[in-house]
């Protein structure tokens, strides 16, 4: 079985990222000998529809669960609309999901549990809200980003301690992560219209496939 795992390195020690449309690396992982395939996310620089084109990359490579941290409404809906099962809350190592994936102890999500552009500007930070944003945590919140921008950070949602922000100048990019230029994020006009077409595309490769197997079932 084949599985997809947002990394923040490329091996199997490495720990989960916590991003999934904005994950340093997916790791293809063959859970019957371990073997995998490192893929350097290029879409985390993306300013808006990085969940979507991560999603589509994934897709394409036939796995059928992701294990990540947190994953976004339009990422999610491609997933799910391939037949891809979405675990989310994950953490730990790589290998600890690999281990939690063979034993079958894992509860597939219902749906999305961050909000759109969850990640963008900065890395993810346990109990922190980076620069002048929203974070996103357990309760209310304040402190010093990663980022090291002067603001505060306070939020509520999903995940006990686990915030994030959207940094608004003056913020220093996280060691290994690139900077990047800020970029705006897409209307709603125009996600919706860049989830059509992904949809039309999903679409179009399920019928594909369809036909494949009904192919293989009749030579």
């Amino acid at each position: 079985m084949f599985i997809a795992v947002t990394s923040e390195g490329p091996s199997l020690d490495a720990r989960i990222d916590q991003r999934f449309g904005r994950c340093r690396y997916f790791l293809i992982i063959n859970t019957d000998d371990l073997s995998f395939d490192a893929i350097e996310n290029q879409n985390a620089a993306l300013g808006g529809g990085a969940g979507i084109q991560s999603a589509r990359m994934i897709v394409d490579r036939g796995v059928t669960r992701v294990f990540t941290g947190a994953c976004g409404p339009n990422a999610y809906q491609v997933l799910a609309s391939a037949g891809i099962e979405v675990v989310t809350g994950c953490a730990g190592s790589v290998r600890d999901v690999i281990g939690q994936s063979r034993e079958g102890s894992f509860t597939t999500a219902a749906g999305p549990n961050v909000a759109d552009h969850y990640g963008m500007g900065q890395g993810f930070a346990a109990g922190s809200g980076g620069g002048m944003g929203m974070g996103r945590g357990m309760g209310m919140g304040r402190g010093m980003g990663m980022g090291r921008g002067m603001g505060m950070g306070r939020g509520m949602g999903m995940g006990r301690g686990m915030g994030r922000g959207m940094g608004m100048g003056g913020n220093r990019p996280v060691a290994g992560q690139s900077a990047g230029p800020q970029n705006v994020p897409e209307t709603a006009d125009e996600e919706l219209e860049t989830l059509k077409r992904e949809m039309d595309r999903i679409g179009k490769r399920i019928s594909d496939i369809e036909r494949q197997k009904g192919g293989k079932g009749k030579g």
